[in-house]
């Protein structure tokens, strides 16, 4: 029986309700940070300009959100209703579920590996891996001559804690042993291995389905500008008028950048690359190319037609970005034609395409059919329509997010059919 048909049958209970600020839009929003810690981000900032010159926004993004001290993303739960942003996991069940559906497929379509790791970049809140387990939960007799893995790539010690929780029922302690490279190890509710790891670059060889949602968009970028002198890097300064205030400024070429991303037929006069994101799909395309298995990227995104796509979210808004540095999340549109340069023949691709299409291709009626006709509450019956309506309207996430795919060449020809380019 179709993977698919067998979840519409088997799983029709709800668990989770979305929020009254999911039901709005794609959100983002500020946290309840303390100012003297956004204060001295800005400090810190502003004696490292000085003291060494103007900054590239990658530098600056890399400060802003991950230093180990007061980076934004390294002590706040900035998911969900009360926290910064909301993500497609955290408004519907059927999202994870549709997504652990998609990997069981590429599984047996691969050819029933004896081995499989999941290993997911950017877990958030531990919402999209838990349902991504309850599906594989349900298909046992499946999946038993499989051993699975699950390994978590996370630099927040406060949401690889409350990944922990949920996943595991249980706090994990971090520790901290230079031979060793998960920082965190359990076992799932489950009864799976679950690993930690702050690099994606430490997790397990062997077949492995890549899992990335929200992740890339996040990654530091290098801005550039085309002036009549050629390419020139935009990079962050102090406003000499103002001390404590940042401001854009136009820097220098930067030769390795330029030869290395920008293509000879560029036609845009600014793009935005990402070295870190260029690493990160190497290392997932030559996993996939020697060991087997796939990868699902979902994120706002692009194919190279977009310019200056950097920007800060706090409270519903766009954010200043160099304004209260620290308080408000910094992204920038993927740029999913760059990630396939990057990748070039190493793997095959297919998309992006949006997720109003990915999810329909993946069963999303069907289901919200089954669940819908099996829970007669009327609250929950209008909390499942309000959510299928921020998934798939194409004014809020529908059109909004991107979903791209890599697989081995070998599998192109069996593909399921799930993601087409176009």
């Amino acid at each position: 029986m179709n993977v698919l048909v067998r979840l519409q049958r088997c799983g029709t209970r709800v668990l989770r309700a979305p929020s009254a600020f999911a039901t709005s839009h794609i959100v983002r929003y500020q946290s309840t940070g303390d100012s003297d810690d956004c204060n001295q981000v800005l400090k810190n900032l502003v004696m490292r300009i000085k003291a060494t010159g103007p900054i590239t926004v990658a530098e600056y993004m890399k400060e802003v959100l991950t230093n180990p001290i007061k980076g934004y993303y390294m002590h706040h739960d900035m998911l969900g209703e009360h926290g910064d942003f909301i993500t497609s996991p955290e408004i519907s069940q059927v999202f994870g579920e549709l997504i652990g559906v998609w990997c069981i497929s590429e599984w047996i379509s691969g050819g029933k590996s004896k081995s499989l790791n999941i290993v997911e970049l950017g877990p958030g809140k531990g919402s999209l891996m838990d349902d991504i387990l309850r599906v594989f939960s349900q298909f046992k007799p499946l999946l038993s001559s499989c051993q699975i893995s699950i390994h978590l790539v996370e630099v927040s010690p406060k949401l690889s804690e409350i990944q922990a929780i949920r996943l595991t029922g249980n706090s994990i302690e971090t520790k901290y042993d230079g031979n060793a490279l998960a920082y965190m190890k359990g076992m799932t509710k489950s009864g799976l291995q679950i690993s930690w790891y702050h690099d994606v670059q430490d997790v397990p060889a062997g077949y492995t389905i890549f899992i990335a949602h929200e992740f890339f968009d996040a990654l530091p970028i290098h801005k550039l500008k085309k002036t009549s002198d050629g390419w020139r890097e935009i990079l962050i300064d102090v406003d000499p008028e103002f001390p404590q205030k940042l401001r854009f400024v136009v820097g220098s070429s930067n030769i390795l950048l330029t030869k290395t991303f920008i293509q000879t037929d560029e036609k845009r006069d600014h793009i935005e690359v990402s070295p870190k994101a260029a690493v990160i799909i190497q290392k997932l395309a030559n996993q996939i190319n020697t060991s087997g298995g796939a990868a699902l990227i979902a994120d706002y995104g692009h194919s190279g037609d977009k310019t200056d796509t950097f920007r800060g979210f706090r409270t519903h808004q766009l954010h200043d970005v160099l304004m209260d540095p620290g308080t408000a999340d910094l992204t920038a549109d993927v740029d999913f034609s760059f990630l396939r340069r990057i990748v070039g023949n190493t793997v095959a691709s297919l998309g992006p395409i949006t997720q109003q299409e990915f999810l329909k291709n993946m069963g999303i009626d069907l289901r919200m059919k089954v669940l819908l006709e099996n829970n007669s509450d009327t609250a929950t019956q209008q909390h499942l329509l309000e959510s299928y309506d921020v998934l798939m309207n194409p004014c809020k996430m529908g059109k909004r997010f991107k979903f791209f795919s890599m697989f081995p060449h070998s599998r192109m020809e069996s593909c399921n059919g799930s993601l087409k380019s176009g």
